[in-house]
């Protein structure tokens, strides 16, 4: 097979990733219908199959344009299916981004398809590579807050509204860290390439814990309330308040 021939059968969508669709589909309609008793439910359903929607096209992303690249094992790996379980590291790449999500409001950078790098020539192909994943987030933000930077919101519920707030709260917090050039994240993919072999070496043993030093950042007050502020910023101007995406994440700890 070439770069970018494939089986039919590895390019077929997966059921499981029909499935979490139909999940966002159907609680986005209970969202927008009042259908539900108890909205806040019918939001944290359609917020976290959304997000986990998300979350299976930025591999996706990673996965397309590593085979149009030179790498044609994706294909036979499952990553073109769009199913989450054929992931590399299913637990990091869709249960810790869940779980960040509920308990904190952030959208977690997870590393999930394994790209067999020794196919790929060329360092440009090698950026866009790692870049694919974060920018499929900014089109996904984009998408998001359409309808409040084209003031389109009449007719639009509430809930739906803030619901759709806090998703692209998330995916815009996704899209910053991941394009941080920390070890371990896209970010760096992105520059690696450019990098001399020197700094290379010096940096890789440091690449399993990228993640953790971000987010042991963040959990300092100052450098949490800096990072949400400009998150805040880059929403309010696409449209959206601090109060939507305030009332969006109220509605979707609905246990609270």
């Amino acid at each position: 097979m070439t770069a970018t021939t494939t089986r039919p059968s590895d390019r077929r969508i997966s059921p499981v990733f029909l499935g979490i669709l139909a999940v966002t589909a159907v609680t986005g309609w209970a969202t927008w219908s009042g259908f539900a008793e108890k909205p806040g439910i019918a939001v944290f359903l359609f917020v976290t199959a959304a997000w986990i929607v998300s979350l299976c096209l930025h591999e996706y992303a990673h996965a397309r344009t590593a085979l149009h690249s030179g790498d044609s094992s994706v294909g036979e790996k499952g990553y073109l299916s769009l199913n989450p379980l054929a992931y590399t590291h299913a637990l990091l790449s869709i249960v810790l981004p869940v779980i960040f999500v509920i308990m904190g409001g952030i959208g977690l950078p997870g590393g999930a398809v394994f790209i067999e790098r020794n196919r790929i020539h060329g360092r440009w192909k090698h950026s866009l590579i790692s870049a694919a994943g974060p920018l499929t987030n900014v089109l996904f933000a984009a998408v998001c807050t359409a309808p409040f930077w084209l003031h389109s919101l009449d007719g639009v519920p509430a809930d739906f509204q803030y619901a759709l707030a806090f998703l692209a709260l998330l995916q815009v917090t996704a899209a910053i860290l991941n394009f941080l050039p920390v070890p371990g994240l896209d970010g760096y993919g992105v520059i690696e390439p450019w990098l001399s072999y020197d700094i290379k070496r010096q940096v890789e043993p440091f690449a399993p814990f990228g993640l953790l030093f971000v987010f042991a950042l963040l959990w300092v007050p100052s450098i949490n309330r800096e990072f949400f502020d400009m998150v805040d910023a880059i929403l309010r101007g696409l449209g959206v308040s601090d109060w939507q995406t305030s009332s969006g994440y109220s509605l979707y700890q609905f246990w609270r």
